[in-house]
């Protein structure tokens, strides 16, 4: 491979958004490392597809793997997707011979991370990827060389999917149900045309690991993540929450208790004076809880082609600066291997059922919450719109999960019971741990 200061041959395998986002940086007038950077070649899927991006002057490659295999590129550049696959395989090709990568792929890199990183060092290869997460947001390079090191990260948690916040902003704006916005987001190109990775909750499951094996200095592992998307968020639980003072978002958090450390995404209630309230559309955020330094907050675009393009050009940058680091901050060896801590142990809670309208409703669920140890701190009861199933949420004080899981379950079973009943944690505010 050719050396810093030489200039680097760049091979580009995928030009959609991110791709023709990033070949436009390279055919702006300033060349992008004062011209120590040069595209050599690129690959996609079909090469007569029209792009507002010139493409002729590269070679072209039908196949990203046999573009990875090429002795003539010194960084490849891997935008393809997905965590198998081609883009699993040429990557690997690419490490294999000691060419430097890289990605925006999370899912790749949150489920074959570490196997990829042994590979890297074993060639003296280099891998970044601060696209990978919260697009034009320089949140990887911000914990592992500005806050790992000096640092005690406690907590990391951010909105990490722009999808699902866009939706959820766009549901409380205009009062219109998850599909009917859903089906408008598809339109305008801001979901897919399969949007689980997006609603499930596992795209921003695959940033979480990556955040939290930076933050707590260990391998990725998304197996330990526990995901739960949007799709099951309706508009009633966001007028509901609304009444109460909260709004709901899709929090990504990753957390150390003792040795042990807990990953998890889930709709989450916040309290309006919290950070992440107030980001809207389709935003990321990212919040670290740190010791000595506090708590930080970063807030930007999370995806799109300027912002992730930018977070490419980055990593180009720092590589043949030499300034690329270990993946994960430390080599392999270095690693510390966590276990996974339990499902949130206490918290508070905000739960909906929806119930038909008859006497002693709500004793009965009273009753089954007293008996699990579970006290209500707040009640709202929607009055019936023309039918005969009313909804009731109420908030808990602060109560062991399981107790409230186990009273939930008896309380699903009682024949009053219209739906299956919906539990979403509580955040209050920026000052108090209200979930974990």
């Amino acid at each position: 491979m050719s050396m810093a200061g030489d200039k680097r041959r760049v091979g580009i395998a995928g030009l959609g958004t991110v791709g023709g986002g990033l070949l436009k940086l390279f055919q702006q007038a300033e060349p992008l490392g004062d011209g120590r950077l040069e595209v050599v070649a690129v690959s996609a899927r079909n090469r007569s597809r029209k792009r507002d991006v010139e493409i002729g002057g590269y070679e072209w490659f039908d196949d990203p793997v046999a573009l990875a295999a090429s002795p003539n590129v010194d960084i490849f550049v891997e935008l393809i997707g997905g965590s198998d696959g081609p883009a699993k395989r040429a990557v690997e090709v690419a490490l294999a011979r000691g060419a430097d990568v890289v990605t925006a792929n999370k899912a790749l890199l949150a489920e074959h991370g570490a196997d990829l990183a042994k590979l890297a060092e074993s060639t003296g290869a280099k891998i970044a990827f601060e696209a990978a997460v919260a697009g034009g947001i320089p949140i990887i390079k911000a914990l592992r060389d500005g806050l790992a090191g000096g640092n005690r990260i406690n907590a990391v948690s951010g909105i990490l999917n722009g999808t699902c916040n866009y939706l959820l902003t766009e549901m409380e704006a205009s009062g219109r149900s998850f599909e009917d916005v859903l089906a408008d987001a598809q339109r305008l190109g801001y979901a897919e045309a399969d949007p689980t990775m997006d609603v499930g909750g596992f795209d921003a499951g695959h940033k979480i690991a990556l955040l939290s094996a930076i933050a707590f200095g260990a391998a990725p592992d998304f197996s330990r993540v526990d995901v739960e998307g949007v799709d099951q968020v309706t508009l009633l639980d966001i007028r509901m929450a609304g009444k109460m003072g909260y709004r709901i978002k899709l929090i990504a958090k990753a957390e150390r208790i003792d040795e042990t450390v807990r990953a998890h995404v889930h709709p989450v209630l916040l309290a309006l004076d919290h950070p992440l309230a107030g980001v809207g559309g389709a935003l990321n955020a990212v919040v670290v809880d740190a010791e000595p330094v506090g708590r930080l907050s970063f807030v930007g675009r999370g995806a799109g082609a300027g912002a992730t393009a930018s977070a490419v050009a980055a990593d180009l940058l720092d590589i043949i600066d030499g300034a690329a680091r270990a993946p994960f901050g430390k080599p392999l060896a270095a690693l510390k291997s966590y276990s996974s801590a339990a499902r949130a142990d206490e918290g508070r809670f905000y739960v909906r059922f929806l119930v038909n309208d008859k006497p002693g409703v709500i004793a009965a669920i009273a009753d089954q919450l007293a008996k699990a140890g579970v006290s209500i701190e707040s009640f709202l009861q929607d009055p019936a719109q023309g039918g005969t199933d009313v909804p009731i949420v109420l908030t808990t004080q602060r109560c062991p999960r399981e107790n409230l899981d186990a009273a939930v379950r008896q309380i699903g079973a009682l024949d009053v019971i219209a739906a299956t009943p919906r539990v979403m944690p509580i955040e209050e505010t920026s000052a108090k741990r209200a979930w974990s």
